[in-house]
């Protein structure tokens, strides 16, 4: 049993060693380009919110915990946040038909893009890949009207973080 145990913890010590881990864009860069279906099947490209603020939310998982306390924050500052020119997209590397039960379970109004492949959020340095489990990271990046990251959040709380998004649209955009 004792050699069992070292051989299951040296494979588990490898794969996490083994983990993938890129950069998130620095403030003041151009946004990374995306181009991802959302829980209508409807494709939506980072392009299409040019001329507004973008809130792009990166989530691990749909109907967990802190995911759904997060999209229901947003969700119910949607108002204050469109009221400012923004809009709030999600990102995690569930499916579209997992989105769109969640939208539905939620009454989320806000797109949440299929990142199946997890390209997005590793252009986003917010994809943790541990080749036996990938999901993303709580993550969110402001994007101004331009495409120009203009705050980057990688320690996200759930329960306070729409606050803070809608505080800093407001410092942004002087209203």
């Amino acid at each position: 049993m004792s050699r069992f145990r070292t051989w299951i913890g040296t494979i588990f010590t490898a794969t996490f060693a083994l983990a993938v881990h890129a950069q998130a864009p620095t403030v003041g860069t151009a946004a990374p380009d995306f181009s991802l279906h959302d829980q209508q099947g409807a494709l939506r490209k980072l392009a299409d919110f040019r001329g507004k603020w973008l809130v792009l939310y990166f989530y691990p998982k749909d109907e967990t915990p802190g995911c759904t306390t997060e999209a229901c924050s947003f969700r119910d500052g949607q108002a204050l946040i469109s009221a400012l020119g923004a809009q709030v997209v999600g990102v995690s590397i569930d499916d579209s038909s997992s989105h769109s039960a969640f939208a539905a379970n939620h009454q989320l109004p806000f797109p949440l893009l299929a990142d199946t492949d997890g390209a997005v959020a590793s252009r986003y340095g917010s994809l943790s890949d541990w080749k036996l489990v990938k999901f993303a990271k709580r993550q969110t990046f402001l994007i101004d009207p331009q495409g120009v990251v203009r705050k980057a959040y990688l320690n996200v709380d759930p329960d306070t973080h729409a606050a803070q998004v809608l505080a800093d649209l407001h410092t942004f955009i002087g209203r």
